[in-house]
Formats: C-alpha cells, sequence, structure tokens
C-alpha cells in the first residue's frame, strides 16, 4: 500500500467499518486506507481484526480495531465514540457485518438462527445507522458524510431454504431508504451496496457444506461465469462514498444475478 494513492476528496477522513476482521470488511478497510481515509475496524474476531488493522498500519495507512458485538446498541454506540475520540470525527460509516445464510426451508424454520440473523443483519445496521448518524448531525453538514449498508443480491431475489436471511437482506433496503430520507436534510448520504455470490470464508465454508462448486455456484448465480471477489464489493463501497449525488442507492455487484432473475 502507498500513501501516493490518496484521494484528494477522501483524505484524512474518517470510516468506520464493521465485520472488517475478514471478507468483504477486511477488503474496504484497506482500500480506503490506501486511498488516505482513517479505519477504524471493528468486529467480534479481535484477533484477525488487529491483525489487520497493524497490517495496514504498517503499509502507510492508518488504522485502529476496536472490538464490537454489532447486536449490541450500547457497543456499537461505544464504537461510535471510540471513533471520535481517536479521530476527532466520523466522517463514514459501513455497516458491513452479517451472518450467513439460514439452509432451512420456512416450513422447518431453525427459530435460534432466525433470531441470530434478524439480529445481526437487520438489527446491527439499524442501531449502527442510529448512533452513527446522531454523530454526524452533532457535527454539522458536511457533504462527505455518509452510510454504506451492506445488502445483498437476496436483498432483490429470493434464494432456495434461506427465508431469514432473505427477510433481513430485504430490510436492510428498507433501512436504507427510510435513512436516505430521513438524514438528507442533513446532508448525510445513505446507500447500500448488494453484493452476490463472493468467494469469503463463509462462502467456501457453506459451499463445502452443500457439496457445491465454485464453478457451480457460478453458473447459478453470474453472468460472467465466475464469482466474486471481496474487492470488488470494496470498489463498489469506495465508489459510494465518493459519488457527492448518491443517496438512497442500491448499488449491486452481483455478476448481474439479479437482472436475470
Amino acid at each position: 500500500m502507498s500513501t501516493t494513492t490518496n484521494s484528494p476528496v477522501l483524505q484524512g477522513r474518517t470510516a468506520l467499518i464493521t465485520g472488517a476482521a475478514q471478507g468483504m470488511g477486511e477488503a474496504m478497510a484497506r482500500l480506503f486506507a490506501k486511498v488516505g481515509i482513517n479505519v477504524v475496524l471493528s468486529d467480534l474476531k479481535e484477533e484477525q481484526g488487529r491483525k489487520v488493522a497493524e497490517e495496514i498500519n504498517a503499509a502507510g495507512g492508518n488504522a485502529i480495531f476496536v472490538t464490537c458485538d454489532v447486536t449490541k446498541s450500547d457497543q456499537l454506540k461505544a464504537l461510535v465514540e471510540a471513533t471520535v475520540e481517536k479521530y476527532g470525527k466520523l466522517d463514514i460509516a459501513v455497516n458491513n457485518a452479517a451472518f450467513p445464510t439460514d439452509t432451512n426451508p420456512i416450513n422447518e424454520l431453525d427459530e435460534e438462527r432466525f433470531e441470530r440473523l434478524i439480529a445481526v443483519n437487520l438489527k446491527g445496521v439499524a442501531y449502527g445507522m442510529k448512533w452513527e448518524s446522531q454523530q454526524m448531525i452533532k457535527q454539522g453538514p458536511c457533504k462527505h458524510s455518509h452510510s454504506v449498508s451492506r445488502g445483498s443480491v437476496t436483498s432483490l431475489r429470493t434464494v432456495a431454504r434461506g427465508p431469514a436471511y432473505t427477510a433481513s437482506k430485504h430490510a436492510v433496503v428498507g433501512l436504507t431508504k427510510s435513512g436516505a430520507r430521513d438524514l438528507g436534510k442533513h446532508k448525510i448520504r445513505v446507500n447500500a451496496v448488494l453484493p452476490g455470490a463472493t468467494k469469503t470464508a463463509f462462502s467456501l465454508e457453506w459451499m463445502k457444506n452443500a457439496n457445491v462448486t465454485e464453478e457451480q455456484l457460478a453458473a447459478d448465480r453470474s453472468l460472467l461465469g465466475h464469482i466474486g471477489v471481496p474487492e470488488d464489493t470494496a470498489q463498489a463501497a469506495l465508489y459510494l462514498i465518493s459519488a457527492p449525488y448518491a443517496t438512497g442507492t442500491l448499488l449491486s455487484v452481483d455478476g448481474g444475478a439479479a437482472s436475470s432473475m
């Protein structure tokens, strides 16, 4: 990583990213730091998260790690406070933390897994937006204040044997649009990135358990003949935070999966 790639628009801004110890959140943290954004990584995987932050700093970026359970509103509030204590402000928030899909049809709904999915994928985004936007409003109008929610291609379509995941990701779309409407008057933009099949630790584990190959998944869920990588989603998130007139936007990064349903 070299700070010579810094963006004059984003340089010196501060972003917090939940679920940043691995996968898409990690890719976002590394890319944001590369363009000069101060990054606060958050996750329950403390060892992994601290390692990522250390590597970002060693490469010339500026990052810290804060442990946070996004299902706990008070911990998200503390995460925002830790961000402001370190960097003096919060400009960008990415509510990325997510729990992987369920595997039962609705008639065999796993209620315990349903509760966990809703807690992480829906409540985690809602509680995050609450505390993040309060801090941004306190700072006053700024064209760089921005919130990104991580939805999914499943925000727009369904997946077999995934009612809880589908419901949670559809709800993220509602939160995004509602947030954009409520916060626009404060010059806070709210958008969502909707990744499709992406090669992450979660998806690789799911493929193994489901006895599905990467090629089979690509054939079913991509028009491009391959599944995505975390950096694809990171690039989309960077675009959203860089686009000053984009709000209420749902940006699909899914190899055309949503358009082919």
